[in-house]
This record gives C-alpha cells, structure tokens and sequence, in this order.
C-alpha cells in the first residue's frame, strides 16, 4: 500500500517543491493538490465538511501549476489533482494540461476527478449544477479521445467537437489514471463506468468506516462486468492508526492520502516523520 500526502497550496503555506522533496525523501509514493478556481460570496449549496469554509478554500493556488512545480523538484513522486473540477473546466484545454504535466513529469500525474459541490463557483463558469454529472463525464469521455485519437472528435449531448489534433500525448498509455472521487455509491458507479480508479466518500448516515464499502464496491464491479483490479482504491484522510491501515492494507486499497494543513515546514516536517515511521510499520 502506497501514502500520499494532500496540501492545499497557498502563498502561505511550504511550497510544492519544498514540500515535494520532504515526502520523497521519507517514502511517499504521491503529492496531491485540490482545485477551487475562486469561491463566490454566496452559498447555495453548503459546505460538505460543515461549518465555515476554511481560509485555504479560498487561497488555493492552481493544481497544474503546483503540481508541475513539485514534479520539477522530484525524482519519483507521483503527482496528483485531489480533486480536478473537471464539470467546470474547458475539457480541451484540461486534456492540454493533463498532456503536458505527464509529459513534463515523465509519466508521474495521477488525474484525480471530481464533479464538486460548490454550486455558485460552478454557475460562475457556466455549469449548469443539475447537469454537472453529465457534463463531467462527457469531459472525460471527450478528453481521452483527445489523448488517444490521432484526429480526435466527440458528439455528446453537452460537449461537441469535430475533428482536430492535439498534442503533445501523455506518457503514460493509453493515458494518466483517472481515478473518481465522491460521495458513495455515486461516485463507485461513475468510477466503475470511465474510471481507472476510485476515491471513496463514506455517506455518514449509513456507514461508519470506509472499509464497510469495499464488499458493495466488489459486488458492484461483478454486476457490470468490471474487474475491481482495474479500478484500485485511494482513501482521503488516512488516520494515524496503526490497526486500521493494516486492515485497509489488507483489504487490497491501493492508497492512503494524509491531508495536512497549509502551513510552513517547521509545522509539516514532524508530522511527516511520525507518518514515515508509521508507514515503515505499515509495510513490515
């Protein structure tokens, strides 16, 4: 089983290179950065975490950039969109992106999806909140025709393009993993139906830990024909508990991601050593 580590990147917080090194250089197998491109003063839709919405919400820095950062700075890291807003994204431009950061990394991004909650930030660029679901998928259906069609095109019911080319490809064939995060079981159909991999959100009123969903994630691969191998698991907000990343570990999750806070090195830095002690447990 791999960790990973998750940090909103601010002007205030250690910078993705810096951080990037920190987390090779203790055994972590991926850096991750969320996407919020601004947040509206109005809320129509609130906040799934509860309460305010945090400072860093509104300061993060853009996921490409951070990321290419981070890639420059390191050797192996693995780095990753946690998540890309792909339901209010261009999906040309976005597969340009995708493209060019694999390309640049030399095969190390991991395309992190999500279809967001934010309804405001949405309307703001034209998404319609009803049909982000739709939108979201057909993005991702036509952006993999762009990584792997010579002269690509896609007909869908909100995203249309004729022929065109594009380049640069991706590194990695036939394209960077798209791995689906969201609420379950939404997010387990979407993943099972274009993803090639998943990032579970347990629904609080009906599950109490996230290993109660691995069996229905399963049983849902069997019933549409897909093979749960394909479609390996990363789980948010790894806990500092022994026991239950071995049971994680041995239920054949791919991933663990620790989310820290956007703070300096003298914070992030410890935190990180107790992590890489307990990860050299985890894999005893």
């Amino acid at each position: 089983m791999h960790f990973g580590t998750a940090m909103f990147f601010t002007d205030y917080s250690m910078a993705p290179g810096e951080l990037g090194q920190a987390l090779e250089a203790r055994g972590f197998e991926s850096v991750w950065a969320p996407e919020h491109s601004h947040i509206p003063l109005t809320r129509k839709t609130p906040f799934p975490g509860a309460g305010e919405l945090p400072k860093k919400y509104y300061d993060a820095m853009d996921p490409f950039v951070t990321l290419t950062a981070a890639a420059a700075a390191t050797k192996t890291l693995k780095v990753g969109t946690g998540i890309c807003l792909v339901a209010q994204r261009d999906p040309i431009q976005t597969a340009k992106l995708v493209a060019s950061i694999d390309n640049v990394s030399a095969g190390r991004f991991l395309f992190g999806v999500g279809n967001g909650w934010n309804q405001d930030e949405m309307e703001d660029h034209g998404t319609v909140y009803a049909t982000r679901h739709k939108l979201a998928r057909e993005n991702i259906e036509a952006m993999k025709a762009i990584w792997t069609q010579t002269r690509a095109e896609y007909h869908g019911d909100l995203v249309k393009f004729e022929p065109m080319m594009a380049s640069p490809k991706p590194v990695q064939k036939p394209h960077p993993p798209v791995i689906v995060g969201g609420a379950f079981p939404y997010s387990a159909r979407r993943a099972i139906r274009y993803g090639d991999g998943w990032i579970p959100q347990a629904t609080r009123a009906a599950y109490t830990e996230l290993v109660e969903l691995l069996p229905r994630f399963t049983q849902m691969c069997a019933e549409a024909g897909r093979d749960p191998v394909g479609i390996p698991i990363t789980i948010w907000g790894a806990k500092n508990d022994l026991d239950l990343l071995k049971r994680y570990r041995d239920l054949g999750v791919e991933r663990m991601v620790i989310s820290v806070e956007s703070e300096k090195a003298d914070t992030i830095l410890p935190l990180l050593d107790q992590w890489a002690e307990l990860i050299r447990k985890v894999a005893a």
